[in-house]
Formats: structure tokens, C-alpha cells, sequence
């Protein structure tokens, strides 16, 4: 059981996050299970308030994420015997959006509280900034511990999949990511069409396949409309994209 002042571990931090989701929707808990595993996490699911309470307070674990609207138990009752045992960061997450409820969430020891329709991305940002609260550095997982890359005003974070232009983070999914970071390690050079169609999916290219080009079009415009300092990509005809700013530092 995690008491007040209880660590999860001596010494260096975790090598995987251990987070327990309280949720009665099954195919929102696989999907953020499955966007959270690859990147550092190690993600455990149930379904029921009850459930979640002897979950949350017989077994250790670095953040809990709670749904309110629960079959039995509601979340603010799961978050309030969770309390009495524990301080493990707790990430409301919820389809009861309105300001009093997020009060409600807050004053009962909630870490943060958003609602349902909050991106993946921000979901994870959110989760980032409640562990490194709690004394977890994002730094200490395997897989976010590759190096964050700077390009002129443009930065890449591989672990996270996260990209952002100055403070802005960018609205990318994750295989234009994958596009964008391809490029970006190209140093300059041409990437061809087929190349990244094999990085993206791990398949052939196919003669005529759109693909690439829509990811490309996506992240220009993601960079467009977020004041990005120049046209990163330019368009090789015939052949595919290079990277303009071959230039690049890790942080």
C-alpha cells in the first residue's frame, strides 16, 4: 500500500511508470493503453470504482487516471477512499467538463482534471508535468531518455512523439511524426517517397499511393499555422522531400 510519504523505489527513477486507469469504458482504456505502453508506461485497466480503489490502494503505482461516471461507485467517491490511503497523482479525466466539477475534483486531492475529448497529446503532457510534481522525471524512462532535438525554432521530443514550434506544440498524429523525424535526421538530404512509406508502415510503396504526400501536406500546414520560422520541407519532384535546415542540435 502507498502511504503519504512512501516512494515506489529507492534511488533512480522507474524504468516504466506504473499507471493504473479507472474507467468503464473499455475501448477508450485499450486505446490510451495502447498510445501510452511504447512510450514509457506500463498501463493497467479496470473497469468499476471498487475495482479501482482495491487497485489503486493494495498495489503501487506512479499516477492513477479516473473517470467520474462510473457503473457503481461515482469518482469522487473512488478518489476520496483512494485519499485516506494514498497520494498517488491522481489525472481526472472525464465527460463532466463544467467548472464545478473540476472544483469538486480539485478540493478532494484530484492532480489535475480534464475532460474525455482532450487529445492524446495533451493527455500525456498533462500526465508528464503531474509526475514530474510528484518527483518522477519524464528524463528517467528508456525510451524518452533520446535526445530532444532542436531545429531553428522547430523541437522534436522521440520519446514522446511530441513536436512543437516555440511554446506551441503542434497537432500531429503520430505517423506524420515519424515523417517529420525521418526528415529531420536526413540532415538535408532527399528522402524518397518509398523510404518513407517503409518507415511510416513498415510496407512496400505502392505506384500512385498518397500517403506520404497527405502527411507531408498535414505537417506543412501544422507548421503554417503555427508561425513556424520557414518552410522546413521542400518537395524533391519526382522523387520525394528533403529537410531545409540541415543545422540541428540535441538538448
Amino acid at each position: 500500500m502507498q502511504h503519504k510519504d512512501q516512494q515506489i523505489e529507492e534511488g533512480a527513477g522507474p524504468s516504466l511508470f506504473r499507471t493504473l486507469i479507472i474507467d468503464d469504458d473499455e475501448a477508450l482504456c485499450e486505446m490510451t493503453q495502447e498510445y501510452l505502453n511504447p512510450i514509457g508506461f506500463e498501463v493497467y485497466c479496470v473497469h468499476t470504482g471498487e475495482a479501482g480503489v482495491r487497485a489503486a490502494t493494495s498495489e503501487n503505482w506512479h499516477a492513477v487516471i479516473l473517470d467520474v461516471m462510473l457503473p457503481d461507485l461515482n469518482g469522487f467517491e473512488v478518489l476520496r477512499r483512494i485519499r485516506k490511503e494514498s497520494n498517488v497523482p491522481v489525472l481526472m479525466l472525464t465527460a463532466l467538463g463544467n467548472s464545478d466539477n473540476q472544483v469538486a475534483g480539485l478540493e478532494l486531492g484530484a492532480d489535475d482534471y480534464v475532460p474525455k475529448s482532450t487529445p492524446s497529446r495533451e493527455l500525456l503532457a498533462r500526465l508528464r508535468a503531474m509526475l514530474r510534481r510528484a518527483g518522477w522525471t519524464a528524463q528517467e524512462t528508456p525510451v524518452s531518455s533520446k535526445q530532444e532535438i532542436v531545429v531553428g525554432d522547430l523541437r522534436l521530443d522521440p520519446g514522446t512523439y511530441l513536436a512543437s514550434v516555440g511554446d506551441k506544440l503542434l497537432p500531429l498524429t503520430r505517423s506524420e511524426f515519424v515523417v517529420l523525424l525521418t526528415l529531420v535526421n536526413a540532415g538535408g538530404a532527399v528522402c524518397r517517397r518509398e523510404e518513407l512509406s517503409e518507415t511510416v508502415t513498415g510496407s512496400k510503396w505502392q505506384l500512385f499511393e498518397r500517403s506520404i504526400d497527405m502527411h507531408v501536406s498535414s505537417l506543412r500546414k501544422a507548421l503554417r499555422d503555427n508561425n513556424a520560422a520557414q518552410n522546413y520541407i521542400v518537395t524533391v519532384r519526382g522523387v520525394g522531400y528533403r529537410f531545409s535546415h540541415p543545422s540541428q542540435t540535441a538538448v
